[in-house]
């Protein structure tokens, strides 16, 4: 397409937008003068469904209508709740409805899937993950490694782009999983990078891995309702996301898990909980675990019916669009800030993000200053400053705009 540089051409791109609808579905934030923030934020905390508080209170008229009977007599009765968003995830993340699960935070889900995934023997010990992963992922591969008596010294290896670059090349994890493959047990990357935005090669890094016998797993926080997933197809062996960011749960909600379905039978190891075991003798309490054959069966708890119904509020949503027409709207917003952004003449600011992304681009400040990120604030922009040097900021195709892009970018450069 070919971009202007102008109010009307934004404005004529929102009148041609068949999903500009679904704005008016979510509440957006104003500022102290009452007018609507620009909110590019997403990708930290998605914006609230006008139809979450509907969700929320079916739920707690039947807490007070049926007290404990409403795990079987409720509604949308709670003892099989989760389910209600197996085939919505399975969607989203390209999978069967038995590979997917709503359950936990993101952390715990990522632990309790090491703890399946990570096995590691005295020759074939060591984990890939990026060197510039999310510090929660960090500390939860160093942990698992420690727990098993390793050190991360010796036992991660951590990628880095090459010198100059932002990005971690497909061809360089290929040399690094043939190099070294014998000694890996788990590739673990985000299938997204939170910082700097880059969409990894899924498909080709779990061949890559499974050809030299790793098991492959993806962080996709920032990757699940934002770029177009082909779990089951691509063959990963697991994946773990939080559906607070771009599949607007609300904060702190229930995270999910996929296990891909050739591992549901087999006798991976396992912590275990009431909640994965076989559903049919739940109830006689019996000794023996017997786990679900499918990715319920990694289930600890029965999970908190409030925060899955916020998520069934916003899946309802992802029902109604699609991935298909939600990614192909996302590429325009992209396309259409990053031609904005390059027409800044400027050396103060630089965008690290690759062609392989989804919805965010990453800008790097020159000198880490964060005054330009206080400034934008301050004119009712809501995006996301990552120390050391960087504004992210993802326009949403649920509810951003094309207009929302260009605001954004009248401020900054009026703000460089």
């Amino acid at each position: 397409m070919n971009y202007k540089n102008t109010a009307d051409f934004a404005l004529s791109l929102d009148a041609k937008d068949e999903l500009r609808k679904y704005r008016d579905k979510f509440h957006i934030p104003l500022q102290k003068n009452g007018e609507e923030h620009i909110y590019m934020c997403g990708n930290s905390l998605g914006l609230q469904p006008k139809r979450t508080k509907e969700f929320l209170n079916q739920e707690l008229e039947d807490w007070a209508t049926f007290g404990v009977e409403g795990h079987f007599y409720a509604k949308n009765p709670w003892m099989p709740y989760h389910e209600l968003l197996s085939e919505s995830y399975a969607k989203i993340v390209g999978a069967k409805p038995t590979e997917v699960v709503a359950m936990n935070t993101l952390t715990v889900n990522l632990h309790l899937m090491m703890v399946s995934f990570y096995q590691p023997t005295e020759k074939k010990h060591k984990i890939i993950i990026e060197g510039d992963a999310f510090p929660s992922d960090i500390y939860a591969v160093e942990s698992q490694i420690k727990h098993h008596g390793l050190s991360p010294e010796t036992s991660l290896i951590k990628l880095r782009p090459r010198d100059g670059e932002s990005a971690i090349r497909t061809e360089d994890i290929q040399t690094i999983i043939e190099r070294e493959g014998d000694e890996i047990s788990l590739i673990m990357l985000g299938g997204v990078n939170y910082y700097t935005g880059q969409v990894f090669d899924f498909e080709n890094i779990t061949k890559l891995g499974h050809a030299k016998g790793i098991n492959v797993g993806f962080d996709l926080a920032h990757a699940a309702g934002n770029i177009k997933l082909e779990l089951h197809k691509w063959g990963v062996d697991f994946a773990v996301w939080c559906s607070y960011k771009y599949l607007n749960s609300g904060p702190g909600s229930v995270a999910a898990a996929f296990v891909h379905e050739k591992h549901h039978a087999t006798n991976l190891n396992r912590f275990a909980g009431w909640w994965g075991h076989n559903k049919e003798d739940r109830f006689k309490m019996p000794d023996s675990f017997n786990p679900i054959q499918s990715a319920e069966g990694w289930q600890l708890s029965n999970p908190p019916i409030l925060s899955l119904a916020a998520i069934r509020a916003s899946l309802s949503i992802f029902d109604e669009v699609g991935m298909d027409k939600l990614v192909a709207k996302s590429k325009e917003l992209t396309n259409f800030l990053l031609f904005l952004l390059d027409s800044i003449e400027t050396d103060r600011i630089e965008i690290i993000t690759p062609e392989e992304r989804g919805c965010q681009l990453s800008i790097r400040v020159k000198n880490g200053n964060k005054i330009l990120f206080d400034s934008i604030t301050e004119k009712g922009v809501v995006a996301d400053w990552r120390e050391p040097d960087v504004i992210r900021v993802a326009p949403i195709p649920l509810y951003n705009s094309f207009q929302d892009v260009f605001n954004f970018y009248n401020i900054l450069k009026e703000e460089l």
